[in-house]
């Protein structure tokens, strides 16, 4: 028996009619040869012969009668390929847009409790002669930054596919009988008067940065940093630039079931080049990229707010043994983007500024803090804490404008059945609480996809931001011609004028 994690049970209990948290990739294959196309019951024989690889592809879920306690993972007896692995064509002229569009059809579709949580779709008819590939996975499975991990078990490196031997984990877990999950759930709910009160001494001092829109939270954040000085080691006069308080943007509200997709391709030897020239890392420059197509959105909306924007970076700490037990460790780390930052060079030393402040201000606050205080609390009770404001107690995510995040990919290029993939774009998700827009970066090959993924009503045009990305990553080149030299993210010698430093 295998029981989900607190953090887990979270991902399940966030999804609403409107919200899903299923995260993806959308993997373009390269043009093949009239007739020398995939088919989807080669990708199906493909799978039925890696999945074995991959023990969390074949769980499914079992409940605890009553929802009492939190759900098991339990092996399926048997796994059917035609459900999970299906395929879809686009009419003429089958263009990235509208490869985009059918995306973010499948994007806005819930995965089925009821099946191991995944999905997988052949899409054909592209132009060119290319087709693609777009797998959703359940982040109670396998986080956003594997999921590329786990679609490379399904890739090979060479155009030979390579010989893999059916021989099924060692670990499978089998049904769990009624009475069995009811004891579990009596001991734990013995343990609960304890394990509550140790979690709300530990959670209490980062009530500010967890929820900064339910009333009081400061000033409870504040005699719980008093009270437990051993648990906060930050004063409470400490300035707050790694966290800000979310301003209002068009993309923050309620968010509807549709979705839109977009996706792009940047040169990552650019990317590179800045980062060298101007001395920052490339989680500064891709962050930076960010920040300025989101400024330039809200300045043609009319919405451009006087402070930064208040956004989170997914980090995930786990070792190989946590990945093969679908166990997760993730950390967010709250971020500002300075958008109300004109001049580029001091944007992305602003950017530079708060991704280094972020994990020193929160190295007192555990990786694993938001899941320990959810595993206090009752099944029941977090399923209805998760549909009102207060979830932002126990949602994985605190209340942001929106995520960022920056996964490396492959470096190689990747083959699915002797066809090579030219790209991969994340495919993220929305909800209330974490913003109305995601943008996600990978790494793959010499190129950073990026996938942008919105609510529908709140960001119709997100096919603008992707094509402000490359104008953005322009306007950062020319910055490397402007500056001499910088050194560790200070300015050494400027040729412009920058008069003072960013």
């Amino acid at each position: 028996m295998h029981q989900l994690s607190s953090l887990d049970t979270q991902f399940l209990d966030a999804e609403t009619s409107t919200t899903f948290t299923h995260v993806g990739v959308l993997s373009v294959l390269g043009p093949t040869t009239p007739g020398g196309g995939l088919t989807v019951q080669d990708l199906r024989t493909l799978a039925g012969g890696r999945l074995h690889l991959v023990g969390p592809l074949r769980w499914r879920l079992q409940e605890v009668p009553l929802g009492l306690d939190r759900p098991y993972w339990v092996d399926s007896e048997f796994l059917d390929l035609g459900y999970h692995i299906r395929e879809v064509t686009l009419t003429g002229p089958g263009t990235d847009e509208q490869l985009a569009e059918q995306i973010s059809g499948l994007a806005a579709r819930p995965l089925s409790r009821d099946r191991p949580l995944w999905e997988c779709y052949l899409v054909n008819g592209l132009t060119g002669g290319r087709q693609a590939i777009y797998t959703k996975v359940h982040p109670a499975v396998i986080d956003g930054l594997t999921a590329a991990q786990a679609l490379a078990v399904l890739m090979d490196t060479t155009p030979r596919p390579r010989t893999v031997p059916h021989r099924l984990s060692d670990e499978q877990y089998q049904a769990a009988g009624a009475l069995g999950m009811l004891g579990n759930s009596a001991w734990h709910l013995s343990l609960l008067p304890a394990q509550l009160m140790w979690s709300s001494l530990r959670l209490a001092p980062h009530l500010p940065e967890l929820a900064r829109a339910l009333p009081g939270a400061d000033l409870l954040g504040t005699l719980a940093r008093r009270l437990t000085p051993g648990v906060w080691r930050w004063s409470a006069d400490e300035p707050t630039a790694g966290a800000p308080t979310p301003p209002d943007t068009p993309f923050n509200g309620p968010v509807t079931a549709r979705r839109r997709f977009a996706f792009t391709s940047l040169p990552l030897g650019e990317v590179e080049a800045v980062r060298t020239a101007l001395g920052f890392t490339v989680d500064d420059v891709v962050t930076a990229l960010c920040t300025t197509v989101l400024r330039r959105w809200l300045i043609d909306h009319d919405a451009l707010p006087d402070t930064a924007l208040a956004a989170a970076m997914p980090i995930a700490r786990r070792t190989d043994a946590q990945f093969a037990a679908a166990d997760h460790r993730l950390s967010l780390l709250p971020i500002a983007l300075p958008i109300n930052e004109a001049d580029p060079a001091r944007r992305l030393q602003k950017v530079h500024t708060s991704l280094t402040a972020a994990p020193q201000r929160f190295r007192a606050a555990p990786a694993t803090l938001v899941r320990d205080f959810g595993a206090a609390l009752p099944r029941a009770l977090r399923g209805l804490i998760s549909r009102t404001p207060l979830r932002a107690l126990t949602m994985p995510t605190p209340p942001v404008n929106l995520i960022i995040s920056h996964a490396a990919g492959p470096a190689r290029p990747l083959y699915t059945a002797g066809i090579e993939v030219t790209g991969n774009f994340p495919v993220s998700a929305v909800s209330d609480v974490a913003g109305g827009i995601t943008i996600a970066a990978m790494s793959y090959g010499r190129h950073l996809d990026v996938g942008i993924i919105a609510c529908r009503n709140l960001v119709p045009d997100v096919w603008d931001v992707t094509g402000q990305l490359h104008e953005a990553l322009s306007e950062l080149t020319a910055c490397t011609r402007n500056v001499r030299c910088l050194r560790g993210g200070r300015p050494v010698e400027r040729i412009l004028d920058l008069d003072t430093p960013p």
